[in-house]
């Protein structure tokens, strides 16, 4: 229950960044590893901005973590390791298909602002990242530890100066793995090796939670605060860890982190709050929620959700709010599309729920 709850508020807080793109068309650029960095006018404006950079991290994590705990279901119903590989083939394979198709109904524009024929997001990413780890399934800890170490390290190194930046999207295999970028057609958010390291993370702490529960929440709480500091030490020294060094003359200069690729400040402090949550969701209190509790509905129905709630945002925006919106009002629009998402999401969660293990409605 407590990863359905983390990843249910993660929709919530998705639903805001896209509510905040569409409804008040004022949704930053991008905190890349080059180029303009964002910089608000106003404390809401960021903090609209940042409490959304719990997300995609969040997302990949949980991934791993459900890869681990979906594998070991279906072993304990007879299903044999090709099988639960084929799944996450096919999985992977259904994430990057429903990108395309986001993509070819350019749902990433608004009336001000145009978008690429071919967006390497969140999906895609998280599809190709599902792939790429299967041969992981097996791996001991210590051995998934050292892969996700290895990856934060070198990707930090081999990502470029923020001088190169525009210079070097050319090269097919930096954007697609490393650092992200591209043209006019094709732009790339998410690059694969760079966001891969969360999934093993996210399998690690799977492994873990099989064998103990309470030690695995007990472990999330107490690395929370680890990469807590681990943030402070690295956004204070300002130096490798942070990608591109932002200057620091405000709180929000301080909390300003590279996202595009991540950079290990950004990892250590959006994974702290994220393991602080699970690790508070963890707490018996949240045992005794109700099955269509918001956070749960959501959690346990993820593609559905994602897909429902861009759709609901993009309407509301064209339909209501075609010139854009107050921060204030787009607020108003955020909970109201929740409102919107709750009832397709619930029944999509019962309908689910009731089909067999091998139900096509599986992979969705």
């Amino acid at each position: 229950m407590p990863p359905d709850l983390l990843r249910g508020l993660l929709i919530a807080l998705m639903a805001l960044d896209h509510a905040n793109f569409h409804i008040a068309q004022q949704h930053s650029s991008g905190e890349y590893w080059g180029g303009h960095f964002p910089v608000y006018d106003t404390a809401l404006g960021f903090l609209t901005r940042y409490i959304t950079h719990l997300c995609a991290p969040g997302f990949f994590f949980l991934m791993g973590v459900s890869m681990i705990l979906f594998q070991s279901s279906r072993q304990m119903k007879s299903w044999q390791k090709g099988e639960v590989r084929r799944h996450f083939l096919l999985r992977g394979m259904v994430l990057i298909l429903v990108q395309f198709f986001l993509d070819i109904n350019q749902v990433w524009t608004t009336r001000a602002s145009t978008g690429p024929l071919w967006y390497g997001g969140v999906l895609a990413a998280l599809g190709a990242g599902m792939i790429l780890c299967v041969p992981l399934l097996d791996l001991k800890p210590v051995y998934l530890g050292a892969i996700a170490g290895f990856l934060f390290v070198v990707m930090e190194i081999l990502t470029p100066s923020p001088l190169l930046w525009g210079r070097n999207f050319d090269r097919l295999a930096g954007v697609l793995l490393v650092y992200g970028g591209g043209g006019e057609d094709f732009w790339v958010n998410y690059p694969l090796l760079a966001w891969a390291e969360l999934i093993v993370c996210g399998m690690i702490f799977g492994r873990i939670l099989l064998k103990d529960r309470s030690k695995a929440y007990r472990w999330a709480g107490g690395s929370s605060l680890l990469l807590l500091v681990g943030f402070t030490i690295i956004r204070t020294l300002n130096s490798f860890g942070t990608i591109r060094p932002l200057p620091v003359d405000s709180w929000m200069d301080f909390l300003s982190v590279v996202k595009y690729p991540p950079s290990l400040a950004f990892v250590c402090l959006t994974m702290g709050i994220n393991l602080f949550l699970l690790w508070v969701f963890s707490r018996g209190e949240c045992e005794q929620l109700s099955e269509r509790h918001p956070l749960l509905v959501f959690g346990r129905t993820p593609l559905f959700s994602y897909v429902v709630h861009i759709m609901i945002y993009l309407i509301l925006g064209r339909l209501l709010a075609p010139e854009g919106t107050s921060l204030g009002v787009m607020y108003l629009f955020w909970l109201g599309g929740l409102a919107i998402l709750y009832l397709p999401a619930n029944w999509y969660g019962v309908f689910k729920s009731r089909q067999p293990p091998r139900a096509w409605v599986r992979y969705l």
